[in-house]
């Protein structure tokens, strides 16, 4: 907040908006540079030269010396200048400036509140008028629409664009090294491990559950932040018709996957041999699919906090007692969780990754309390990739984005 004592005029010039108070009632407010239009609209104009500030402060304080009258108050004054008036104010006898000081101020506050009221008066017909104008948009827009370009074709640009946006994060050279420091870092921590004893199985099924945790906590957080940071330039967008919201989604939410699974399958390379996991084509490559199958699950459950939320902080949060709750309940901290709580190990995608890739490690016999086949962690994880994302996408509908 700032005080300017006697502003020069361009100063005055300077200011967007002006309102002035005259013993607590407004007597104008607009553009500051539209005032001295309006007080000479209403019959006040200075005689002499003057800085538009000190026109108006002593307007607003009742001294019209060297300015013009309005007729009605013109006459006012040469009546007054003839005539004394007995009434005073306070303990001092009036005279006539003092009593021609108060109907200026009188006089400036009844025109600032006719303005006033004919200012609502034409909102409110503008306002009519735009309802008027927003029953036929809507009855235009509830028409079924037709698109410039295909379905299709608005898929492809906007998974490009999408693509060349991300690689630049995905592939900086920060997220790289991550990812190889901590494929490094886990392989000389399980280097070469074995799983004879019962005590080196437990070791080596601590790397299998790592593995599931590692690549479902990056992807779901990096999901989050998509549709939050997007959400102005989707709006904006959509508003136009640019785009259908279902080509939208699909094209953002399948173009982070190549350079997502593509860094999972480079992790799984560095660590599976380092670690001495099962030997083989196919246990290698079953794997890798369970992995890939852990990213996209995880990156949907992102998906879905983020445009539910459309908060950063507040789904930030949310995402990591999901996250805690997911892993806890993964199968190796806890095996015998208590039934009231134990139907989150079934919507646990940390959890079915890590019954995933034990049985692809180990045989049947030494399976230490995983229940169900692989199968049925296989199919719910695909159910989890089309599930939350199908929230995700609902939810952005509820935004009212696509309108």
């Amino acid at each position: 907040m700032a005080t300017i004592h006697q502003p020069s005029s361009r100063a005055f010039h300077m200011f967007d908006k002006l309102i002035l108070l005259s013993e607590g009632f407004a007597t104008y407010f607009g553009k500051a540079k539209g005032a001295m239009t309006y007080f000479d609209s209403i019959g006040f104009t200075p005689l002499i030269p003057m800085n538009p500030a000190d026109f108006l402060l002593d307007l607003c304080s009742g001294n019209i010396n060297d300015m013009s009258l309005p007729p009605k108050l013109q006459q006012k004054h040469k009546n007054l200048s003839f005539k004394k008036q007995d009434n005073t104010v306070g303990n001092a006898p009036a005279t006539p400036r003092t009593l021609l000081a108060k109907d200026v101020k009188k006089y400036l506050v009844d025109c600032c509140e006719h303005q006033i009221s004919t200012w609502d008066r034409t909102k409110s017909l503008q306002n009519q008028k735009l309802k008027q104008n927003l029953k036929e948009l809507q009855a235009v827009v509830s028409e079924k629409r037709q698109w410039a370009t295909t379905w299709w074709d608005q898929f492809i640009i906007l998974f490009d664009r999408g693509f060349r946006e991300r690689r630049h994060e995905y592939m900086s050279w920060m997220r790289v090294l991550q990812m190889v420091l901590s494929a490094l870092l886990a392989g000389c921590l399980w280097w070469r491990s074995k799983h004879s004893t019962p005590n080196q199985l437990q070791d080596q099924e601590g790397l299998l559950f790592f593995i599931g945790v590692f690549w479902g906590y990056f992807p779901l957080f990096t999901a989050i932040f998509t549709f939050p940071l997007e959400r102005p330039i989707l709006t904006k967008e959509r508003a136009t018709d640019m785009y259908r919201l279902s080509a939208y989604f699909m094209a953002r939410t399948l173009s982070d996957l190549p350079i997502e699974l593509g860094l999972a399958v480079i992790f799984i390379i560095i660590i599976y041999f380092m670690t001495n996991l099962r030997h083989g084509f196919l246990p290698f490559m079953y794997t890798t699919l369970a992995v890939c199958l852990d990213v996209m699950a995880s990156q949907g459950v992102g998906f879905c906090i983020g445009a539910a939320i459309m908060d950063v902080q507040k789904a930030s949060t949310f995402a990591s007692v999901i996250v805690l709750a997911f892993m806890l309940a993964g199968g190796y901290f806890v095996q015998h969780i208590p039934p009231f709580i134990g139907w989150v190990k079934y919507i646990s995608f940390q959890s079915h990754t890590y019954k995933i890739l034990s049985y692809i490690q180990y045989d049947n016999a030494k399976l230490r309390g995983l229940h169900g086949g692989p199968t049925k962690s296989v199919l719910a994880l695909a159910i989890m990739v089309v599930a939350y994302r199908v929230v995700a996408y609902t939810a952005l509908r509820r935004m009212k984005i696509s309108a």
